[in-house]
């Protein structure tokens, strides 16, 4: 256990610039404790202490501001940046070094039983605020944009944004962007210029008609 919390202030060290030294993240960032608890309530929540691993749970959350359920399984190297209001449900799944980001949330979607939780796999970014509800996979190396609504897998190495969610762009395993011109996002402006342009065209056929008359 000792490793892997060695390998979560690693984290933190490596993607927070505002991280100074090593004291200051175990004393000072909440994704820390948070983590390090949960993984004590984990293993006790395996076996079948799930009261007492709720007890802490409940406990954590009230000082940090970090909801995860013990039930949750969390890879190597998670960061939770400033945390607040982040929640991992009972079934979810986090691989190794996931970002998620303030008010983010790994949820269901009803009270189904079994798998409902959504499974996050290495090296995916959550945005603040974003929403992964049910029990489908992000890919690896995926971002998931501030604010977007998931309702559905999530292919690796894409880019998710909006409400409900859609992938925007997405690479392959080499690196390369794969083409994704039905998936774009609409830009309602340049819609709406088209609409009005369409009507201009139109109102001086029929202009050009009467004058013929």
């Amino acid at each position: 256990m000792f490793a892997t919390i060695k390998e979560d202030i690693n984290a933190v060290r490596q993607r927070d610039p505002a991280a100074r030294s090593t004291w200051e993240i175990i004393t000072c960032y909440p994704c820390i404790k948070a983590i390090f608890w949960h993984r004590i309530a984990h293993w006790m929540y395996r076996r079948h202490m799930k009261y007492l691993a709720r007890r802490i749970s409940q406990r954590v959350r009230f000082r940090t501001g970090i909801e995860i359920h013990p039930g949750a399984t969390i890879g190597r190297g998670l960061f939770i940046d400033h945390g607040m209001a982040v929640v991992i449900g009972e079934t979810a799944e986090i691989g190794n070094n996931v970002t998620i980001y303030q008010g983010a949330t790994l949820g269901g979607t009803g009270k189904h039983v079994g798998k409902r939780h959504p499974t996050i796999e290495d090296g995916v970014i959550i945005g603040a605020g974003a929403k992964i509800l049910g029990p489908f996979r992000v890919g690896a190396h995926s971002r998931i944009g501030a604010g977007a609504v998931v309702l559905r897998e999530v292919p690796p190495h894409s880019t998710v944004v909006g409400v409900p969610g859609r992938v925007v762009r997405s690479r392959d395993e080499n690196g390369d962007e794969i083409c994704l011109e039905h998936n774009k996002m609409p830009d309602p402006i340049a819609e709406e210029f088209a609409r009005l342009y369409e009507r201009i065209d139109a109102l001086e056929k029929r202009l050009a008609e009467e004058e013929t008359k």
